[in-house]
């Protein structure tokens, strides 16, 4: 099944790109060769772009201390571990910790780093990395992999503690879904949803053996689906079968 994601508002959708940033710059850097690590450099960069928000490190606390009300919400509930419940408690407790021992923004020590900043400078530049530009990038690159890697591994660290809120946040916010099978006639899907609750995420499943693209659009009142069906040269034109696949509703 291929999985879809929708997010209903700009903290999940920040949530989810740094998600998939994240995800990327882990199967780069075990990689040995000097190209990958070209790549990862790129990751980290778009990593620091995205997190250099603003608002990114507040966003994070809210949403960990709204976690950490809800749980605790649960205490006394005879169909609650309590030893699960302390687990994820203490899970975000480190992981606030860990944020707020960050000075200033999120990878604000990567921005100090003048060696980085030279290369993200030029990687804006299409094939600004050649190594006249950057002689000293280039070899770097001619570095023995266990040497590029302990660099890598470096500089990611630094941005550890979001990986590991981002990571959490959005585990606990997918959990709170529950999956259902729905039809869909026509190619057109639409659900009304419930006053008095705030969804943030819409997880999509479908088979790929269908060979139809989900186009998902929604606000707090409605949900719409609409199947497309890729044509040869390209272009998605709504395919009007009848299909059915699972949603998951995450508040």
């Amino acid at each position: 099944m291929i999985l879809y994601e929708y997010p209903f508002n700009e903290r999940v959708r920040t949530y989810l790109r740094l998600e998939q940033l994240l995800l990327r710059l882990g199967e780069l850097i075990p990689r040995p060769q000097a190209l990958d690590h070209h790549f990862a450099l790129a990751t980290l960069f778009e990593l620091m772009d995205v997190a250099a928000r603003s608002d990114l490190k507040a966003d994070l606390f809210k949403d960990i201390e709204k976690h950490k009300q809800q749980l605790e919400s649960y205490r006394g509930n005879p169909s609650i571990s309590e030893q699960a419940l302390d687990a994820v408690l203490e899970q975000l407790d480190h992981c606030h910790g860990a944020l707020n021992a960050e000075p200033g923004k999120i990878g604000q020590s990567l921005t100090e780093n003048e060696w980085l900043m030279g290369i993200r400078n030029r990687m804006g530049i299409p094939g600004g990395t050649c190594s006249f530009d950057l002689p000293a990038y280039y070899a770097w690159q001619h570095q023995s992999p266990e040497a590029r890697q302990q660099d890598l591994q470096h500089w990611a660290g630094m941005l550890a503690p979001l990986a590991e809120t981002v990571y959490l946040l959005l585990k606990l916010l997918r959990n709170a879904g529950m999956p259902q099978k729905v039809a869909v006639v026509g190619g057109q899907f639409q659900q009304s949803l419930p006053q008095g609750r705030s969804f943030q995420l819409l997880r999509l499943r479908i088979d790929p053996a269908l060979g139809l693209i989900p186009e998902i659009s929604g606000n707090r009142l409605l949900v719409s689906v609409r199947l497309l069906r890729q044509q040869a040269d390209g272009r998605l034109l709504a395919s009007g079968e009848d299909a059915a696949f699972e949603i998951a509703l995450c508040a």
